[in-house]
């Protein structure tokens, strides 16, 4: 994506059909009033790409062009709404270009889910998906316990390996439209769409178990490790992401003045 939202990001076209459209269903989602539910859609079918509309209500554009439908070359710019893609070949060296920007911009270093710059733009954006489809969302934000004695016991070498386990465990269990984030430090935050506080308060005693639960061994030591969890679920009251997170955040304060490794909402 050149132009839009997700500026930077890369979309594999390796499926035989790709829908783009505003609907959270399309392969590519662009919610943007400009863009039809279901507008376009890109066959591959292994020896051309081929992109056709879909009667979408703006149309869809190759380099500048309205086109119903269309095989695309290598370096295209294609329109839809006010978001501008642009075609990379699989064996264009520009292609893996794309790809590293988009993940020095959006991806913490060490843990290697994203970063809080990215993090507060996908806040902001589902807020306001969320009030305009009156679809509920909900926010867990938790830390590690007693991270500062990992540290000071085990070194940071050990306080880095824990940040960077932990992040694999959780990722390997949130659903794909959910958003996994380091918030800072040993503090991380994960965006629930479309989840009710109930079942977010299901999600955080989830993510609660699975680290109690997990060895992380270090250099043939285990250190145990436990979080506390603070879940929020958005309502009238919230104007903006970071009312949002002070709820969720305010929470996570109750869990850890409660003895930790527990969830609050």
């Amino acid at each position: 994506m050149l132009y839009g939202l997700d500026l930077g990001k890369k979309y594999n076209l390796d499926k035989a059909t790709v829908i783009i459209g505003r609907s959270a269903k399309s392969d590519i989602q662009v919610d943007q009033e400009s863009v039809s539910r279901s507008h376009a859609k890109i066959t591959n079918d292994g020896q051309k790409v081929i992109i056709r509309d879909l009667g979408s209500t703006n149309g869809t554009y190759v380099n500048d062009e309205l086109v119903e439908e269309k095989v695309l070359r290598d370096q295209d710019f294609i329109k839809i709404g006010r978001t501008i893609f642009k075609f990379l070949s699989g064996g264009n060296i520009e292609n893996a270009y794309h790809e590293e920007i988009y993940r020095l911009t959006t991806m913490d270093g060490l843990t290697q889910v994203y970063n809080k710059r990215y993090f507060m733009e996908t806040l902001e954006r589902e807020i306001s998906r969320s009030r305009r489809y009156g679809r509920e969302l909900s926010l867990l934000i938790y830390d590690i316990d007693h991270f500062k004695n990992i540290n000071d016991s085990f070194g940071h070498l050990a306080g880095d390996f824990i940040l960077k386990s932990m992040s694999e465990v959780v990722k390997a269990h949130v659903r794909r439209e959910d958003f996994l984030a380091r918030y800072g430090g040993e503090e991380f935050a994960i965006i629930l769409p479309e989840i009710d506080h109930d079942r977010a308060m299901m999600m955080g005693e989830k993510i609660r178990r699975l680290v109690q639960e997990h060895t992380f061994n270090f250099e043939g030591t285990a250190i145990p490790v436990t979080v506390s969890v603070g879940v929020a679920t958005l309502d009238d009251s919230m104007s903006e992401g970071l009312d949002f997170i002070k709820q969720a955040d305010g929470k996570l304060y109750i869990a850890k003045g409660a003895g930790r490794n527990r969830v609050s909402g």
